[in-house]
């Protein structure tokens, strides 16, 4: 999955790049869909609204400023699709009660999905950007349970050094986990 999209790769959209557009949809696609769920709740919908934006995209992609706001632009395609949706959802009785009862019902299982797919993304992120040897420690420790002293027997380390890496991996999962809204990931990291 690519994290960014820069000015290049909406240049190379405007000229008909299928792989700019992959990377485009790649980079957005989750989220484009987790907006639409956000108004329609309703995953096919959603699902469809991803497929509408995307294609709107391609369709128009002439007419896209290459240093324009790509996340903006999504934003705005996504929100008027649901918008249309709602409308006619609404001036249908049977899709309005649809709406309705998927609302009632929605026991946040897609959102909470939804969630824990970002965590596992975030939490992924995090630990690649540590050192190689903090990362290596880190997950012997937190997802293989290992010891210190297993650890520093395995990795020809003292128990000292790896409490330091730990301690260095942890400040740096903390930090990052405060720069953004994920402050509920860090008792999963804690474990």
């Amino acid at each position: 999955m690519h994290d960014t999209v820069s000015k290049k790769d909406i240049e190379e959209l405007v000229k008909g790049n299928e792989s700019a557009f992959n990377k485009i949809y790649d980079c957005y696609g989750n989220k484009v869909y987790r907006l639409a769920f956000r108004f329609l709740k309703d995953a096919e919908q959603s699902e469809e609204i991803v497929q509408e934006t995307f294609i709107k995209l391609w369709l128009n992609k002439e007419c896209l400023d290459a240093g324009g706001n790509m996340w903006l632009y999504l934003y705005v395609i996504t929100k008027r699709l649901c918008l249309n949706a709602l409308r006619k959802i609404h001036q249908s009785a049977d899709l309005f009660e649809k709406l309705l009862i998927s609302i009632k019902e929605a026991d946040n299982k897609t959102e909470e999905e939804i969630l824990a797919a970002d965590m596992e993304r975030f939490t992924q992120k995090v630990l690649s950007s540590l050192p190689k040897q903090q990362q290596l420690v880190f997950k012997l420790s937190r997802v293989d349970g290992m010891s210190h002293k297993e650890i520093a027997e395995q990795l020809h380390i003292s128990k000292n050094t790896v409490k330091n890496h730990l301690v260095q991996a942890l400040k740096t999962i903390k930090s990052k986990i405060n720069q953004t809204n994920f402050i509920y990931i860090l008792p999963l990291l804690l474990l």
